[in-house]
C-alpha cells in the first residue's frame, strides 16, 4: 500500500511568498490545506489541488477545520501594513494564538512552523516588528508543543513580488533613490530558495525549538552591491543619490499621521523607517538551518536576472 503523504496546513498561502510555498510543500511530496478567503487561483499554483478552507485568522471554527489532523501547520499569515499598533497585534499576535489554541485541541501532534520576518529580531523598531515577535511566542505558548521552528526570512524577492518591482523600477528612471548609509547590510534571499527552505523545515523530524534566518549564503549586501546587481540585470546604470534620513523621517511621519487620520494602513511610518534606516539586516551562517536541510541555489545576480526577465515577460516592467 502507498504510503499516505503527509499534510501540511498552511496560512498565509495566497501571498507573494507564500504561494511559492505551497508549491514547495507540493514539490516535497506533501497534501496541503489552505486557510484562504477567496479561491486561490494562481499560475504558481498550476497542477496543485489543494484543500480549501473558507476564513481567516479571526475565526476559530475556521482554524480548527484548518489544523485538524495535519502533520504540519506552517503559519505564514501576518500584517505587514496596520492602521495602528493594536491593528499590528490583533492580527499579528492574537491571531497566532488563536491558530495555536486550536493545534492544541485539533492537532496537539502537529509540527508548528512560524514564518515570521526577520524585522521580529528587532521588535524595538517598529510596531510590526513587535507584533511579529510576540507572534511567535503567542503560537508556541498556546500550541503547547516543544515541536516547532521559527524560520525569519529577510528580504525576499523573485517573480510576483511587487515590492522588490520598486527598486527595478527606480533603475529606469533619471536618478536612484539610495536609502541607506554605506555601513548597511542587508541580506537577501530568492523567493523559491525561501520556500524550499520552510519546506524542507516542515519535515517531521525536523529540528525542534530552532529559530533559523534565510540568507542567499551572503552575508550582508551594502547598498551599492544591491544597486549594481540590480543595474546589471537592467542594463541600465542612472546616477545614485543618497536620501537625507531627516527627508525619511518626514515622510514617515506623514504616513503615520495619515494612518491614524484616514483609518488606512500606510506602508512607509515612522516605525518603517526605522526598520530601512537601521544598518544591520545581516544574516551570520551560524543563523542558517544546517546544510544537510537546506542550502540557497540562487545567487542574487542570477536571481535579479530572472525577475528582471519574468517582469518584463509579464508586463511589469
Amino acid at each position: 500500500m502507498k504510503p499516505v503523504a503527509p499534510l501540511a496546513a498552511v496560512t498565509g498561502a495566497t501571498g507573494f511568498l507564500g504561494r511559492h510555498l505551497v508549491a514547495a510543500l507540493a514539490r516535497a511530496g506533501f497534501r496541503v490545506r489552505l486557510l484562504v478567503r477567496q479561491d486561490p487561483t494562481h499560475p504558481l499554483l498550476a497542477g496543485i489541488h489543494p484543500e480549501l478552507v473558507m476564513g481567516d485568522l479571526g475565526s476559530d471554527a475556521a482554524l480548527g477545520r484548518l489544523v485538524r489532523g495535519a502533520d504540519v501547520v506552517i503559519h505564514a499569515a501576518g500584517l505587514i501594513k496596520a492602521r495602528n499598533r493594536d491593528h499590528f497585534f490583533a492580527v499579528n499576535e492574537g491571531g497566532s494564538a488563536r491558530l495555536g489554541r486550536a493545534i492544541a485541541a485539533g492537532a496537539p501532534g502537529a509540527r508548528l512552523v512560524i514564518v515570521s520576518s526577520q524585522a521580529a529580531r528587532e521588535p524595538q523598531l517598529s510596531d510590526y516588528a513587535a507584533s511579529k515577535r510576540a507572534g511567535e511566542g503567542a503560537a508556541i505558548g498556546a500550541a503547547g508543543t516543544a515541536d516547532w521552528v521559527i524560520v525569519r526570512p529577510p528580504a525576499i524577492y523573485g517573480p510576483w513580488d511587487r515590492e522588490t518591482l520598486a527598486l527595478f523600477k527606480a533603475l529606469k528612471g533619471p536618478l536612484v533613490p539610495v536609502l541607506g548609509g554605506p555601513k548597511t547590510r542587508i541580506a537577501m534571499v530568492h523567493a523559491v530558495d525561501a520556500a524550499e527552505a520552510v519546506a524542507a523545515l516542515a519535515r517531521p523530524g525536523g529540528p525542534p525549538g530552532e529559530t533559523f534566518a534565510l540568507s542567499d549564503g551572503v552575508t550582508g549586501y551594502g547598498w551599492g552591491m544591491i544597486l549594481d546587481s540590480a543595474a546589471q540585470a537592467m542594463g541600465r546604470s542612472p546616477p545614485r543619490v543618497a536620501i537625507p534620513h531627516s527627508l525619511l523621517r518626514a515622510v514617515g511621519r506623514i504616513g503615520t499621521l495619515r494612518a491614524a487620520l484616514t483609518g488606512r494602513p500606510q506602508m512607509l511610518t515612522v516605525g518603517k523607517v526605522r526598520e530601512i534606516s537601521h544598518p544591520d539586516w545581516s544574516v551570520p551562517a551560524a543563523d542558517l538551518p544546517p546544510p544537510d536541510v537546506w542550502q540557497p541555489r540562487i545567487p542574487l545576480a542570477e536571481g535579479f536576472a530572472e525577475t528582471v526577465s519574468w517582469y518584463r515577460a509579464h508586463g511589469w516592467l
